[in-house]
């Protein structure tokens, strides 16, 4: 794979649009279509978007919902909604442009990318999708563009999945590949660093994970609030607050809190739901994810050992579940524990006050 051409220099002009980060999408194809990774059970999930101003045109949350349940991948609608923010600002007109010089020091634009999605000419040919059905690959057509899309970070995702040693999680490094090209995450075995490319692959990184969750909305509207049989997930002392910010963690805050507990520690769901996924994640080591009568998803991360439950599972608040470690990418050991609108990364909301909603005192 290569870098997309003069990604360093590209400009987005002439649409009133946000300067567009990414233009165009190289990816590798992975050839692992299980659906799960390193071990890690995975069940079925969905997610709504926020639609009206400030969020997701109408027009595109049911385009865009479709390309990310279309992905066996735990690809979030609200990573694919914030991508497009990034991308284009929902502009389906957008164009960006390479800026180059010719042999008297001139200077002059090409046009490079289109569309919603901000494809280059060479990247549409190949990956193209006819999403609407009527027999044309438009790439300025949010019906087709969308799709591809969604179809482009789904085999990265999987390509990410295949590198457990990579500085990052899934995600993230999809995107970075979404943006620069795999071979650049092969490079630096995981996200570019800031110094690369001036910085455009590793803030967009950033700028997307950080906007995800804001257009997500939670399934709690049309489900129930559960208030019994929740408890405190491990016994121990809070350890690192949500949203601490710090170079640490690559979307710049902390997207959890940490219990400080010893490797050992018996851990437990926090109430009642159904596994959704369970077994190796990458930096987050082994982990648990479940989701809730609410249609909120709690994650438990850095278990010492393969969880005791499995994907699909029904489990009781309190029930134990695992126990603490210090697995993926730590310092010491403890327990990650988030609430998240969807089971991505990137659609966390603080935890404690959904926990004290519960009845759990911290």
């Amino acid at each position: 794979m290569s870098l997309k051409k003069g990604m360093a220099i590209v400009v987005c002009v002439g649409v009133g649009v946000p300067l567009a980060v990414s233009v165009g999408v190289v990816f590798a194809a992975a050839s692992d279509d299980s659906g799960a990774w390193s071990g890690e059970s995975v069940a079925s999930s969905s997610g709504k978007l926020r639609t009206g101003k400030g969020y997701v045109p109408a027009q595109y949350a049911g385009l865009i919902e479709k390309a990310a349940a279309y992905c066996d991948q735990d690809l979030s609608p609200g990573i694919l909604a914030a991508q497009i923010q990034q991308e284009s600002g929902f502009n389906p007109d957008a164009t960006s442009y390479e800026v180059k010089t010719d042999k008297n020091g001139n200077t002059y634009k090409v046009p490079l990318a289109k569309g919603i999605s901000q494809f280059i000419d060479s990247t549409w040919a190949s990956q193209g999708v006819d999403g609407n059905g009527d027999g044309v690959k438009n790439v300025r057509d949010p019906d087709d563009a969308i799709p591809a899309q969604g179809k482009m970070m789904c085999e990265l995702l999987k390509t990410a999945k295949k590198h457990h040693g990579y500085a990052g999680s899934p995600i993230e490094l999809a995107l970075a590949g979404y943006n620069a090209g795999w071979k650049w995450v092969d490079y630096y075995k995981g996200v570019p660093p800031e110094r690369f490319a001036r910085g455009q692959t590793y803030h967009y990184v950033k700028n997307i994970l950080a906007s995800a969750a804001k257009y997500i909305t939670p399934e709690s509207s049309t489900g129930r609030l559960s208030l019994s049989g929740w408890a405190l997930p491990v016994d121990g002392p809070l350890g690192t607050p949500y949203h601490q910010k710090g170079s640490s963690w690559s979307s710049g805050y902390h997207t959890g809190v940490d219990f400080v507990v010893p490797t050992g520690t018996p851990v437990k769901a926090a109430g009642p739901g159904v596994v959704h996924s369970a077994g190796w994640a990458g930096a987050y080591g082994n982990q648990v994810i479940i989701r809730h009568d609410d249609g909120m998803y709690s994650q438990y991360a850095h278990l010492a050992k393969t969880p005791l439950v499995k994907a699909g599972q029904k489990v009781s608040g309190g029930q134990q579940i695992g126990i603490s470690g210090a697995t993926g990418n730590v310092t010491g050991p403890h327990l990650h524990f988030e609430i998240r609108t969807s089971p991505a990364y990137g659609t966390d909301i603080s935890p404690i006050p959904y926990l004290r909603k519960r009845g759990i005192t911290l």
